[in-house]
């Protein structure tokens, strides 16, 4: 209570909760690794191969940079009026394999990741797209990797821009950060049995 001539003021103290959520370091991301969290694994960050340099990929202080697979699926107009997640039409994009992959104007592609990811349980995963990416007006959709999740990460990249853009496979694209909880959970994605769990390749949208 603080006192302030004839006034009083009180301000309520609720207990602090003891959380302890923290980010993941690259030594904890190598140890997991080594249980097959991340297959295939790359314990350092790749700059460049043989052939020149690349988008980085592998693992970082924070996070791990994940490539992208040869396997597009680039959104087109031409077959469908309208797009509805409940009822979608697979006719709505043109298959690609291509070490690259051009994306329209004002358009979008989905890919997925080479790596398989397996999630622990007390782990919340977060995807967030590569500045080198982003600097070209090419967002990478955030999504949330949840407890016991497991699976090729499904990747959408529009483009912002009004001029063609380009995508290279087999480089680093996005990087996902882990988020360790205070407590573990008490429903997983694999205990309510997730859609999506187990999904190999580009995943289209399930209602």
């Amino acid at each position: 209570m603080v006192k302030n001539g004839s006034l009083s003021y009180f301000f309520p103290i609720y207990p602090t909760p003891p959380f302890q959520m923290s980010i993941k370091s690259d030594q904890w991301i190598r140890r997991m690794a080594a249980s097959q969290m991340i297959t295939p694994f790359e314990p350092h960050q790749i700059k460049e191969n043989a052939t020149g340099p690349v988008i980085s990929y592998g693992t970082s202080s924070y996070g791990y940079d994940v490539r992208c697979a040869n396997e597009f699926k680039l959104f087109t107009n031409i077959n469908a009026t309208i797009v509805d997640p409940k009822q979608f039409d697979a006719k709505t994009f043109v298959d690609i394999v291509s070490d690259e992959c051009i994306i329209p104007p004002n358009s979008f592609a989905l890919a997925r990741t080479i790596e398989y990811f397996r999630i622990p349980r007390d782990i919340l995963a977060i995807v967030s797209g590569k500045s080198t990416y982003a600097r070209m007006g090419i967002v990478v959709n955030v999504t949330p990797l949840e407890p016991e999740w497991e699976g090729h990460i499904t990747l959408e990249f529009s483009n912002t821009t009004p001029l063609p853009a380009k995508i290279y496979a087999n480089e680093g694209v996005a990087q996902v950060l882990f988020l360790g909880a205070d407590e573990v959970c008490e429903t997983s994605y694999k205990d309510r049995q997730g859609k999506y769990q187990g999904q190999t390749g580009v995943t289209l949208p399930k209602a």
